[in-house]
């Protein structure tokens, strides 16, 4: 860690602020897409703040990309191959929750493959994505229990179950078990 900023938030500010200017987003109008402050999104792109897994997913509904495509530091371009260290880590600082971007970026595949773990007693609520139609996921248990909430529904997850939601839908990841939930987020993103 260099001056005390962590290299993977100085790498999620400047991928932020890539993504924003490249879509000729100045810092306000990002933060009237997304409802987070012009002063956060500033603090996330200075490498500052580290942004929660519900405030990245709110950024990048609003420059219209999932967490998978934000998370796509790729080193080379449209290679087939994603070894497990060179793929990125990242924990949400709010609940702990850790997610790895298993597939390979900048590909032409419409799917991203996450690998999650999911601390005991964690939740995180997803508002629908209704800019997102056509986008699917299936989420996959390994191991631990998860319960899904979608669209109103409630799903207990057991391992080796598999859920298939719409993005659109609005949904709740909880770990009601007293152990870390292990789990695997196969995302279809749709019409290319």
């Amino acid at each position: 860690m260099e001056n005390g900023i962590d290299p993977l938030e100085s790498a999620i500010g400047d991928r932020l602020r890539l993504l924003r200017t490249a879509r000729n987003q100045t810092l306000e109008d990002l933060a009237a897409a997304s409802g987070v402050s012009r002063a956060m999104i500033s603090r996330i792109e200075r490498g500052e703040a580290s942004p929660t897994a519900q405030l990245l997913s709110r950024l990048c509904a609003a420059l219209d990309l999932t967490l998978s495509a934000f998370f796509a530091f790729s080193g080379s371009e449209g290679d087939p191959l994603s070894r497990r260290e060179a793929q990125t880590v990242w924990r949400d600082p709010e609940t702990g929750y850790q997610r790895r971007a298993v597939s390979a970026p900048d590909t032409a595949s419409r799917v991203d493959v996450v690998e999650v773990e999911f601390p005991a007693g964690g939740r995180i609520a997803y508002p629908p994505e209704t800019g997102r139609a056509g986008m699917t996921q299936h989420v996959w248990l390994f191991s631990g229990t998860l319960r899904m909430t979608v669209g109103g529904t409630v799903h207990d997850l057991r391992p080796g179950d598999c859920l298939y939601m719409s993005i659109t839908e609005g949904h709740v990841f909880e770990n009601p078990g007293d152990t870390p939930a292990r789990y695997a987020v196969v995302l279809d993103r749709g019409r290319s």
